[in-house]
């Protein structure tokens, strides 16, 4: 099955993305029927990976709201720490969840929920030198491929990518990654 192609999901970018994380999630979102939109600073400017990986961000984040998604990504790698620095993906990802929209967060993307104050309270995994951080925003971390909590999907690594996924495709409507 694939999936509805209305249905739209930001992938955050900023530079120092872990490249697998980011190009995995979105050929396999994309693979399956998705509109997968790089949402970064500036649109039209190019973000580059820890491997380096170049990716252009489609749309600037300050354009990017809550009724244009029906899920939000969050890559791992260094990014996330700069990605916390900008008010308009904090505000995206704040209102995602507000609005029980599935917002997706790989390796160290967790550092953003923390930001965010969705942590608390949440079962999470994520790469494990943030664990302490999680448990310190009053999450329970586990060590677990990945993790679904309400709107919520966390995973630990590039590895877990498939889960993670088919996790997002599972929240956005019972849908499998294309074969």
């Amino acid at each position: 099955m694939t999936a509805d192609p209305r249905k739209r999901v930001a992938l955050l970018v900023e530079d120092e993305f872990e490249d697998a994380d980011l190009a995995g999630t979105a050929d396999l979102l994309r693979s399956s029927g998705l509109e997968v939109v790089l949402v970064g600073p500036i649109a039209g400017r190019a973000y580059h990976g820890r491997k380096g990986l170049a990716v252009t961000a489609d749309l600037p984040a300050g354009k990017a709201t809550v009724r244009d998604f029906d899920a939000v990504v969050i890559p791992g790698g260094w990014a996330p720490d700069r990605m916390r620095m900008r008010h308009a993906m904090t505000d995206l990802v704040r209102d995602m969840i507000a609005a029980g929209k599935p917002v997706a967060a790989i390796d160290r993307g967790a550092q953003l929920l923390i930001s965010v104050k969705a942590v608390g309270g949440r079962t999470i995994t994520c790469w494990p030198s943030i664990a302490i951080d999680v448990k310190n925003a009053g999450g329970r971390y586990v060590d677990r491929p990945v993790v679904e909590d309400g709107c919520v999907i966390t995973a630990r690594k590039a590895d877990d990518v498939p889960h993670f996924a088919a996790a997002i495709l599972k929240a956005l409507g019972n849908l499998q990654p294309a074969s």
